[in-house]
């Protein structure tokens, strides 16, 4: 349950209706809003290993996608990061996609992805370009099945306009404020969180944080990368793993600063650590430009140690500036309120357009 499905729950409490997706995971919808929804999936739910292994099922994702009938709707809403955005619609239909990327791993990140995945050389390597070659003629070929495109930040407006050379209205992602509380006093402790992932950069703060034993680094989350990323801590360094929501909160709270390394399309986090009263350390490209002032934090330009601790150095010159409250305000922006009133007014202005149009 990450931005994207958090996304999907306020446009559905907008307009509620069917919800079509690849597959669901049922474990981790339990109990969640999504529970109560009707959900209808795709064949790739019903394949071999698809809960744990279904991106080994990518070259199939165009034809699932395809495979939903929506012709008994007049308004069809597509959240997308990867294939949603090329349902099959037609010309009484209004298609208005909520694009979180570009597919990622087939355009600007294809080069770092097949480097991390070990694909570059080889027979799998081979396949894999192969794939993601027909995902890129695939994903070009279905632009114009969308109407109009909404981006999650200036930073993705700019990725659709250079991949599918389509101009996209910027309304940013639903983050609930309102369940951070405000937080003036802070103790003597910097904190991160994220899902142990190499792009999340969390290793990146630890080996920083590690160079500076006389600074307390708090690290919440688990994944992949976590034992290795626990190897390269110190003894200043606290590797706290999976914490419930409530513990996230309350260090977020009490944070002197939240540190974020990642190049993030938004991030969510980093508005979350705002809404606590909380300045934030972050790598100065993707969404934080636009999520971060210079009064709500500090930048860093680099994805190098000795960048995160000048930043970290520039932060405690400049600590008895930055105003609680200033940065509660900046966070307040992207509440849940202010993107269900973006939407709602978008939506139907492209509608009303579209009706008047027949």
């Amino acid at each position: 349950m990450g931005g994207a499905e958090k996304v999907l729950e306020e446009i559905h409490r907008s307009y509620p209706g069917n919800i079509y997706t690849l597959m669901k995971n049922e474990d981790a919808i339990k109990g969640t809003y999504f529970s109560n929804c009707t959900i209808n999936t795709s064949f790739i739910q019903r394949l071999p290993f698809s809960k744990n292994k279904y991106r080994s099922y990518l070259p199939l994702f165009p034809m699932a996608v395809e495979q939903f009938n929506l012709t008994g709707y007049d308004l069809v809403i597509s959240s997308s990061y990867a294939v949603a955005k090329g349902a099959l619609t037609n010309s009484n239909q209004l298609h208005i996609c909520y694009c979180h990327s570009p597919i990622r791993y087939a355009w600007d990140l294809y080069h770092q992805y097949l480097e991390e995945a070990n694909l570059k050389k080889g027979i799998k390597g081979i396949i894999a370009k192969s794939v993601l070659h027909y995902i890129r003629l695939w994903d070009a070929s279905t632009i114009n099945r969308v109407d109009h495109f909404i981006a999650n930040s200036n930073y993705i407006a700019r990725r659709i306009k250079k991949v599918y050379n389509r101009e996209a209205t910027v309304i940013y992602p639903p983050v609930d404020v309102d369940n951070f509380s405000l937080c003036v006093n802070k103790e003597d402790f910097y904190m991160t969180a994220s899902r142990m992932v190499s792009y999340k950069r969390i290793d990146l703060i630890v080996e920083a944080f590690s160079k500076m034993p006389d600074k307390k680094l708090i690290v919440i989350g688990e994944g992949p990368d976590f034992n290795k990323i626990k190897a390269k801590a110190g003894n200043n360094i606290i590797m706290l793993g999976y914490q419930p929501y409530d513990v996230l909160k309350d260090h977020m709270q009490r944070a002197k600063a939240f540190v974020f390394a990642a190049e993030e399309d938004f991030g969510i986090t980093p508005v979350e650590a705002q809404a606590c009263g909380t300045p934030v350390i972050a790598f100065g490209k993707g969404g934080t430009l636009e999520t971060v002032k210079l009064e709500t934090g500090v930048f860093f330009y680099s994805q190098e140690c000795d960048s995160i601790i000048k930043a970290v150095d520039e932060f405690e010159s400049r600590a008895h500036i930055f105003d609680s409250y200033v940065i509660r305000a900046n966070a307040e922006r992207f509440s849940r309120q202010n993107f269900v009133a973006n939407f709602k007014s978008f939506i139907k202005s492209k509608y009303d357009e579209f009706i008047q149009q027949d």
